[in-house]
């Protein structure tokens, strides 16, 4: 038994030194300026090709050139500090392109203990002062995996967004806390499905079952769907079939340090 006690205590530690090690390495990246996002297409279900908007994917390099995907940190800094100082750089970045390329439509994240952040809203804030109508084609998302803690402070947030021109998507629906009722609260723009539900789409009749409901409901409260993670034409295909309005995953495209142009005249990228 203290042999198990003694093994718990190592792997526990090993765990600390771990998650020590990367909020070390995240706040050199921010301070050393590593930061930076890739972004991703999404595509409007169609026979045309017509790009939705892209989602800004954060990223760090590390000294040695490695690019860190999101999954590899995030969860080291989500109850820190960091997470709200990466959320500002992603929003600014974010704001950077927008205003760089009049063409585009873009999302970035933000993590449900940044909502309040002064910092952050000042920077959208200004940005809308210097570039009236930029918020216009942003989009914040959401992530559905973390609790809503307090309700009401995000209705708040949302509201002072909408009112600034920026559209609300809740991403990853499906994986975590948020129930329907929080569409009629938080008045969602966008929901997007979480993966799991996508993946082997055409093989599983739960999950068509659960993306038509979802489309259904979506449509009801007048949100535009997005399928997450879609990996094949088949999948792409049923997501359509099931009525989802747009695609992002690997078999439309994969993300890029630029977004690419093309005509992103659809409903989705009329959004007000």
């Amino acid at each position: 038994m203290a042999h198990r006690w003694e093994e718990f205590g190592n792997k526990a530690a090993k765990r600390d030194l771990k998650l020590e090690a990367t909020r070390a390495m995240v706040s050199a990246a921010i301070d050393e300026g590593r930061v930076g996002l890739a972004f991703q297409p999404v595509f409007r279900s169609g026979p045309r090709t017509l790009i939705a908007f892209h989602e800004g994917l954060i990223r760090i390099r590390d000294r040695g050139g490695r690019t860190i995907p999101a999954g590899e940190f995030i969860p080291a800094i989500e109850d820190t500090s960091l997470v709200q100082a990466i959320d500002r750089i992603a929003l600014q970045k974010t704001l950077d392109m927008l205003r760089a390329d009049p063409r585009q439509r873009l999302s970035v994240n933000i993590s449900m203990h940044t909502i309040g952040d002064e910092g952050w809203m000042n920077i959208l804030n200004r940005s809308c002062h210097d570039s009236p109508h930029i918020a216009d084609r942003l989009i914040v998302e959401l992530t559905e995996a973390t609790p809503i803690t307090d309700p009401e402070h995000v209705a708040y947030f949302m509201d002072k967004g909408h009112k600034l021109g920026c559209s609300f998507a809740i991403d990853d629906f499906g994986a975590g806390y948020t129930g329907f009722s929080h569409f009629r609260k938080y008045k969602f723009d966008i929901v997007k499905i979480d993966g799991q539900f996508i993946r082997d789409l055409p093989n599983n009749r739960d999950n068509q079952v659960l993306v038509e409901a979802l489309v259904k409901i979506a449509q009801q409260f007048d949100m535009l769907t997005v399928a997450e993670f879609v990996e094949t034409a088949e999948e792409s295909a049923l997501a359509q079939k099931l009525g989802v309005d747009a695609l992002q995953g690997f078999y439309h495209g994969r993300s890029a340090e630029m977004p690419i142009c093309l005509n992103t005249s659809s409903r989705i990228g009329a959004l007000a």
